[in-house]
């Protein structure tokens, strides 16, 4: 289980057209903002990770650097990224499914089509939102098992506001016996 104030496992994927990503070098100001998607199947993703383009500018204005990652191959990546019309938002590809358990991602399998005609990869991963400090340090996490109800945001953006202006440190770091 990941620990708020506890080093995050490394990352390093291939992006779309921002060249090799590497979490442990990112060199975010403030945070690097990870969001984990489940793929161009996913058409709740399609919609989420256009949220998330829309908002790159004002995650980059607060010191956030943002990365959208999946499972899939680079061609169902490019898919992706143009349906979202991805600009701003840097977009990875062929996460390693070790990689994604270690973030403690939930892992689901095949169901066939989608409801948009696209198939599921034979295995991949459910989403997650993690902000992560340039010390690789873990400041939020978000995990989902399923693909519905995630962090929204825009109020993200809000509350960065706050924790910015009053150096709000990470909460949830307590690990002792209760």
């Amino acid at each position: 289980m990941l620990v708020p104030r506890q080093k995050t496992p490394d990352i390093e994927v291939a992006t779309l057209s921002h060249g090799a990503f590497n979490l442990a070098t990112d060199n975010a100001e403030r945070f690097t903002l990870v969001t984990f998607y489940r793929g161009l199947h996913c058409p709740i993703c399609a919609n989420y990770l256009k949220e998330l383009e829309r908002l790159t500018p004002e995650f980059l204005e607060r010191g956030v650097k943002t990365i959208a990652i999946s499972s899939d191959e680079e061609k169902r990546a490019q898919e992706m990224a143009d349906k979202v019309g991805a600009l701003n938002l840097r977009v990875g590809y062929g996460l390693p499914l070790s990689v994604a358990k270690e973030w403690g991602l939930s892992i689901s399998t095949s169901r066939g089509k989608t409801s948009i005609g696209i198939e599921e990869p034979e295995l991949f991963s459910e989403p997650g939102v993690f902000l992560v400090r340039p010390d690789q340090t873990l400041y939020y996490a978000s995990v989902q098992t399923m693909p519905f109800v995630r962090p929204v945001f825009k109020e993200m953006v809000q509350a960065l506001d706050f924790v910015i202006a009053n150096d709000y440190p990470a909460r949830g770091e307590y690990t002792g016996a209760v």
